[in-house]
């Protein structure tokens, strides 16, 4: 059974997982299949990061094996794809503090969630403090924060936090229900903007897609979704305009108006608006370990993922290399080769023979 812990104290394990998005998760499957145990913290009180947390119900369509997958149905796969190797969550909290030290621990090596047969003979390289004042000392430690500190970016528009605080402008879909048979508005031109209005085509009374130009930052398919639901009636285009205020009273959305740059406008009738202008990324306490960062992201080497601090590794969005694919699939791969890197700090002196899943099973590593 999966440990789940928000005391303050102290755990010894081999590899501590910054972050519980789906990365994270199926980093615990992939250290687990290697006999690796490990403890995850994550500042949401769930796991699944923002696939649970902001897009439960949108499809994702770039997993093998799956047609098209819910974000939520995802997360609860890979929670269940983890759980026969026991992690231990330290769930609504934040790692606000995490220093290397290369000499040996002493005291007690039990750890609540378990610890590797190497765990008398081995250092413990690292210690994370989080926001509850938990200790865990580890010998590698993951970071799979996603964006980091996340947050929306806001259209410039006035009036815009009545109209958030009623819940008739939202950053997110937590139930795809919530608009049925409502008159919605979807800004922006990226993946979200466009697998929303696909999404919600069969759902809403009306939706109109603004965005300010006819190219579309999104995935060519779900674009030619759009398009054909366009070409239906489903959908109204509603471009080149951009978002220029909100009409209605008491944070009840009557309209949106929009315009364009030679100074047309026009009102959209609206109950609901979702503006897609992508996430505000933020580091927080991560910026000052001393990690080579690039952009907000972390550098990485591309074959195993290690950062400039031997033992950190860095996967998923957060982490960069040449030729870097911002694709779940690829966090995946990410994960895989972190574990097989981290499995040399772990087990130093022991000659391992790579097997395949097929021949290695679960079972076997329980």
């Amino acid at each position: 059974m999966t440990n789940m812990t928000q005391r303050s104290e102290t755990h010894h394990t081999d590899v501590a997982i910054i972050g519980a998005g789906p990365v994270g998760l199926f980093a615990i499957f992939e250290l687990g299949m290697l006999n690796i145990k490990c403890h995850v913290i994550d500042a949401l009180d769930s796991v699944g990061g923002q696939c649970a947390a902001l897009y439960p119900e949108k499809p994702i369509y770039d997993i093998p094996a799956h047609p098209a997958i819910d974000g939520l149905a995802l997360v609860q796969q890979l929670h269940a794809q983890a759980e026969p190797f026991a992690p231990t969550y330290h769930l609504n909290q934040q790692v606000i503090s995490l220093s290397r030290h290369p000499e040996r621990s002493e005291g007690p090596r039990a750890a609540e969630g378990g610890s590797s047969p190497s765990a008398q003979n081995d250092d413990y390289m690292f210690t994370l403090t989080t926001s509850t004042g938990t200790i865990i000392t580890c010998k590698a430690v993951i970071i799979a924060a996603g964006c980091g500190a996340f947050g929306p970016n806001r259209p410039p528009l006035e009036g815009l936090a009545m109209y958030e605080e009623a819940g008739s402008v939202r950053y997110m879909v937590t139930r795809k229900e919530q608009f049925r048979d409502k008159r919605v508005v979807i800004a922006g031109g990226g993946d979200s903007a466009v697998d929303w209005a696909v999404a919600l085509a069969d759902v809403a009374a009306h939706i109109d897609v603004v965005h300010r130009r006819d190219k579309f930052r999104a995935a060519p398919e779900m674009v030619s979704q759009m398009n054909a639901l366009a070409a239906s009636g489903k959908i109204n285009m509603v471009v080149p305009y951009q978002l220029d205020g909100l009409e209605g009273s008491n944070g009840q959305l009557t309209g949106v108006r929009v315009s364009t740059l030679d100074g047309q406008s026009k009102v959209l009738e609206a109950d609901y608006l979702l503006p897609f202008y992508g996430l505000a990324m933020e580091l927080g306490p991560i910026a000052d370990w001393g990690l080579g960062l690039e952009h907000n992201h972390i550098a990485v080497h591309a074959g195993t993922c290690e950062t400039s601090v031997k033992g950190i590794f860095a996967i998923g969005d957060i982490a960069t290399y040449p030729h870097k694919l911002k694709l779940i699939l690829c966090g995946f791969s990410e994960a895989a080769m972190s574990a097989h890197a981290i499995r040399n700090i772990v087990y130093p002196d022991t000659a391992y023979h790579f097997e395949y899943s097929t021949t290695k099973g679960v079972q076997s590593a329980a």
